[in-house]
C-alpha cells in the first residue's frame, strides 16, 4: 500500500509541476519579447542616464539636475499632471454613465420580445423594441470615433474652431458680434485638447464597463430588489463592488491611452502649441531633434519612477491587507 502511494505521489509531482509551468510556456514568447524589446532597453537608459551624451563618462546625478531645473520640463510635466488630474476622472465617470445607460436600455430591448410573445404583442412590445434600438444607436455613436483615425478627426475640429469656423459663424449668429477667436491658440486650448481626448475614448472605455457589467450576476440584483434596495443602492452595494478589477482595469488603459493625446495636440496646434497645452511628449520631440540624450534618459527614468513607485506602493498595500 506504502508503494502505491509513493507511486502515485510520484504521478502526482510531475502533473502538478506541469500545471505549473503552463501559464509560463504561454507567456514565453510575450515575456521573451518584452524581454528583449522592452527591459533590456530601458536597463541602457537607466545605464545611460547617468552618463554623458557620448556614453563615455559617468557624470552621477548631473543629467537628472539638469532636467529638474529646466524650465520647459516644468512647464510640461505640470501639463501633463493637469491633464491626467482632469481627464482620467471625467473619462472614468462619462463612461460608466454611458455603460449603466446602456445596460439598461440592453435589457429593455432584451425584454420587448418577451412581450411580443405574448398575445398579440401590443404597443408596450413596439416602445421596447424602439427603444432597445435606439439605445443601440447611442451605443454605436459613441464607439464610432474609436474607428476614425487621429488625422481626419483633427481636421473636423479645426473647421470648428479655426477664426472663420463653425463654432465662431455659430456664435456670431447667437450674440450679434464678432468672433475670431482660434480656439486652439488659445486660453481655451486646454478645454479643447480635453475635450477631443473624451470624445475619442469615451467609447473605449464604455465597452470595457459593458464586459464588467455583463459579468454581474443577475441573482445579485434580484436579491437586492427583494431586499427593497432603489437604484442607487444597488449601484452602491452590488455594481460598484462588483467592478473593482473593471475599475482598475479603466483606469491603467485611461492613463495609457492619455500620452497617446500628443497626436492631437500636435495635429491641431504643431510642435510648438500654446503653452497650456504643452506636453512632456513635445518636450520629448524637441529633445530627439537636438539629440539632447541625456536629458532624454534622466526624463524617462523620472518619468518612469514617478508612474511605478505609486503602483507598487498600492499593490504591495492591497497583498499586505489581504494577508
Amino acid at each position: 500500500m506504502a508503494g502505491k502511494e509513493r507511486r502515485a505521489g510520484g504521478r502526482g509531482r510531475p502533473g502538478r509541476v506541469k500545471r505549473r509551468l503552463a501559464p509560463w510556456l504561454f507567456l514565453a514568447p510575450s515575456l521573451g519579447g518584452v524581454t528583449v524589446f522592452t527591459a533590456i532597453p530601458f536597463l541602457d537608459v537607466v545605464r545611460r542616464s547617468f552618463q554623458d551624451a557620448m556614453g563615455r563618462r559617468f557624470v552621477g546625478l548631473e543629467n537628472y539636475r539638469a532636467v529638474a531645473g529646466n524650465p520647459a520640463f516644468r512647464l510640461a510635466a505640470g501639463n501633463t499632471a493637469r491633464f491626467l488630474l482632469v481627464c482620467i476622472p471625467l473619462l472614468m465617470v462619462l463612461s460608466f454613465g454611458a455603460a449603466l445607460l446602456l445596460a439598461g436600455g440592453e435589457d429593455a430591448s432584451g425584454e420587448s420580445g418577451d412581450l411580443e410573445d405574448g398575445i398579440g404583442g401590443g404597443r408596450d412590445g413596439r416602445n421596447r423594441r424602439q427603444r432597445g434600438n435606439r439605445y443601440g444607436i447611442f451605443r454605436t455613436t459613441l464607439a464610432l470615433p474609436m474607428t476614425i483615425p487621429a488625422a481626419g478627426m483633427v481636421l473636423v475640429w479645426k473647421i470648428l474652431l479655426c477664426p472663420d469656423g463653425v463654432l465662431n459663424q455659430f456664435l456670431a449668429e447667437a450674440t450679434g458680434q464678432v468672433w475670431e477667436v482660434d480656439w486652439a491658440f488659445s486660453r481655451w486650448a486646454f478645454p479643447v485638447l480635453i475635450a477631443t481626448y473624451l470624445w475619442k475614448n469615451i467609447g473605449y472605455d464604455m465597452i470595457l464597463w459593458l464586459a464588467g457589467l455583463g459579468g454581474i450576476s443577475g441573482e445579485l440584483y434580484e436579491a437586492a430588489k427583494m431586499d427593497g434596495a432603489g437604484f442607487w443602492a444597488r449601484l452602491r452595494y452590488v455594481t460598484i463592488p462588483c467592478l473593482r478589477g473593471t475599475c482598475g482595469l479603466v483606469g491603467i488603459l485611461s492613463v495609457v491611452n492619455s500620452f497617446r493625446v500628443y497626436r492631437e495636440a500636435y495635429l491641431l496646434a504643431g510642435s510648438y502649441p500654446d503653452s497650456c497645452i504643452y506636453l512632456i511628449p513635445h518636450l520629448f520631440a524637441h529633445w530627439f531633434l537636438n539629440l539632447d540624450v541625456q536629458k532624454m534618459t534622466a526624463a524617462a527614468v523620472m518619468l518612469t519612477a514617478a508612474a511605478v513607485i505609486p503602483a507598487a506602493g498600492v499593490w504591495i498595500g492591497r497583498r499586505g491587507g489581504k494577508e
